[in-house]
């Protein structure tokens, strides 16, 4: 698939405010934005710190290009091709975690030794981040920071979603045979023990007799006391 925006887009905007005269129009239409983006960009309301990136150097535009759009407001600026590889995809493996999160990390695997032994040191390394060398260290408290190490819910640090950690908690019970189904009601709340039924029903010799039933009762009573 050929190229049809420049790979920095925003800051090759800036650098053709910065050094052309092209109009707000031919530039969005080149760094696939809009008009009101690069107006924002020009007035400084938004990139202010943004550094200018020139598509000459990097190959996407001539200055000849440049230079007949300019003459020609109607006309647009057409990508220079360009035999650059295009950025390939970050494989699979553990994630990526903000660095003023990774200290987190050895308290979180700690955590999910203690409460889910079931989880594999692999699943551990794709929830939190992680490496197996450090599972171990912290699982053998040969971690560097061993006499620190706190176990914490890796939800709470935010190193992963609830969501996340449910979902590979109960795929591991699932392999292991140990998985429960949740017990609930349509409306999803827990079901009544039927003990607590019993109890919250009145029994028979509890129950009051209503006005006929009394009055029965009452001339069975007095015939009774005729005899």
């Amino acid at each position: 698939m050929s190229q049809t925006h420049p790979l920095m887009p925003k800051a090759t905007a800036v650098w053709l405010i910065d050094n052309t005269v092209l109009t707000f129009d031919q530039i969005a239409e080149f760094c696939g934005l809009h008009a009101l983006e690069v107006q924002a960009l020009a007035d400084g309301d938004v990139g202010s710190r943004i550094q200018g990136s020139n598509p000459i150097t990097f190959n996407e535009l001539t200055a000849e290009e440049i230079k007949r759009c300019e003459e020609d407001t109607g006309a647009r600026l057409i990508i220079k091709k360009n035999d650059l590889p295009k950025p390939k995809k970050r494989s699979k493996g553990p994630k990526y975690t903000p660095i003023s999160k990774r200290g987190d990390k050895p308290d979180a695997i700690a955590f999910l030794l203690k409460n889910h032994p079931e989880l594999t040191d692999a699943q551990i390394v794709k929830l939190v981040g992680t490496t197996k060398n450090t599972i171990n260290a912290v699982r053998d408290r040969t971690h560097a920071n061993a006499q620190n190490i706190k176990p914490k819910d890796p939800v709470t640090l935010g190193l992963c979603s609830q969501t996340e950690l449910n979902a590979i908690v109960e795929k591991a019970q699932k392999k292991a045979g140990t998985y429960k189904e949740p017990s609930s009601t349509v409306d999803g709340t827990e079901p009544m023990a039927e003990s607590t039924i019993e109890a919250a029903q009145p029994k028979e010799s509890e129950a009051p007799m209503d006005a006929g039933m009394e009055a029965l009762a009452a001339e069975a009573a007095k015939f009774q006391s005729q005899k």
